[in-house]
């Protein structure tokens, strides 16, 4: 019998973009898995698995008891943003460490979070809930032009769009009421002001009520109006940490949130943090494998450390930058061509991972057809000293890669 505290992953995501997180938790604690599918290339990370239908909260909670009947348990963790709420629910049902679900429902619901941002005095966007075209008008009325349309309760910046005039907002509001109806928590869109500046997010550690900033992300977006993230950069001596990290952490006590990571996003209006969203989670797009590029810093096993009621080592071992850059093609259509120079990738030490997900043949859709689960055909990371270092490295890269797609008839 192994001598590790056991931690039961909720929804382990996909290999590529979620891979690294199940490997480093499993370098700590032994693992069992709830999940929707038979394990494949998680199994030499887990002990024992049970598969139930994830979408169902009731079956949610029946196969992770089940799970507990046959393990004795030290917490309950998921990076799985759409099943924050019933792991937290199920974390309690277990009388271990966790965010309360209500705590976890408002910051999966947008227009929760603004209101509790407002009633503690943290700047962040004014918004108004739309049920109807005729009240996404009224909205714009108030908070004017240009506006953002979003749904209420999704992620990935799906149906996201920024709107600059009356005349394009029946479109933007069919565009973000479409990304609406895929949430299993409110399906209701959101008018809010357009936040005009960079925007970042800080990647954050609670426990115990104190908050950690731990690394700022400059995020870089695709083309208006959308706002596909298509790159992230971390640099651990980014001086703008020390100015976000304020801003993050009352967000984050705005919310209620007591333990776990966090994954705040904001913009810089006019050099000042105004709040986007708290994700209550380990981001996204390979981000927190790169702060631990960057830093040395372990947030997945930072979570699964605060899900089993332990304080997490936060301690920089790294001093350095990381960036990723997401590849999109010129424009939509069926992948004919995907190759990157393989003498070059050989050679090249500071090219941390070149990774396709995307085959010769597949159709690939850029908004607003598609989004970033369809557009996407790969992605690569780098390291180096500083941000202009990895950004000359990422332009490099670039020029040693190429994909083509084929217009479709």
């Amino acid at each position: 019998m192994s001598a590790r505290p056991l931690v039961l992953v909720v929804s382990p995501g996909d290999e590529i973009f979620r891979g690294y997180c199940l490997e480093q938790v499993a370098a700590a604690y032994d693992v069992v898995l709830l999940t929707a599918i038979e394990p494949s290339w998680e199994r030499p990370f887990i002990v024992d698995h049970a598969v139930v239908d994830l979408s169902d909260p009731a079956a949610l909670l029946a196969g992770g008891l089940a799970l507990a009947e046959r393990h004795d348990l030290a917490g309950v963790v998921t990076w799985d943003e759409f099943h924050l709420v019933p792991t937290a629910r199920l974390a309690r049902a277990l009388d271990l460490s966790s965010p309360s679900a209500e705590v976890m429902r408002a910051c999966r619901n947008k227009s929760v979070a603004r209101t509790l941002f407002a009633r503690h005095g943290v700047p962040s966007a004014a918004s108004r809930k739309a049920r109807t075209l005729l009240e996404a008008d009224l909205a714009t009325e108030t908070l004017g032009y240009p506006a953002v349309i979003k749904p209420a309760a999704f992620a990935g910046a799906i149906g996201v769009i920024r709107v600059d005039g009356p005349e394009e907002l029946p479109a933007a509001f069919a565009f973000a009421s479409a990304g609406a109806s895929r949430s299993r928590e409110d399906t209701g869109v959101l008018v809010e002001e357009y936040l005009d500046g960079p925007e970042v997010s800080v990647e954050c550690v609670t426990h115990r009520g104190v908050t950690t900033a731990v690394a700022v992300n400059r995020k870089h977006l695709g083309p208006a109006p959308y706002f596909d993230q298509i790159g992230h950069t971390v640099d651990a001596t980014d001086p703008l940490l020390a100015q976000v990290a304020p801003a993050a952490a009352a967000a984050v006590k705005a919310l209620g949130i007591t333990d776990g990571v966090q994954h705040v996003e904001m913009r810089l209006v006019d050099g000042r943090p105004r709040l986007i969203e708290v994700n209550a989670r380990v981001a996204g797009d390979m981000i927190g494998r790169l702060v631990r590029l960057a830093t040395g810093i372990d947030l997945p096993k930072a979570a699964a450390d605060l899900a089993c009621g332990r304080t997490p080592d936060l301690t920089p071992t790294r001093s350095g930058a990381a960036s990723i850059r997401m590849l999109y093609p010129a424009s939509s259509g069926t992948l004919t061509a995907r190759h990157i120079n393989q003498p070059f990738a050989a050679h090249t030490p500071w090219l941390r991972q070149m990774q396709w997900i995307r085959e010769i043949g597949e159709k690939l859709r850029l908004p607003p057809e598609g989004d970033l689960f369809t557009a996407r055909a790969g992605f690569y990371i780098v390291t180096g000293r500083t941000t202009a270092e990895v950004t000359e490295r990422l332009d490099t890269a670039a020029d040693e890669i190429t994909i083509a797609t084929k217009a479709d008839r």
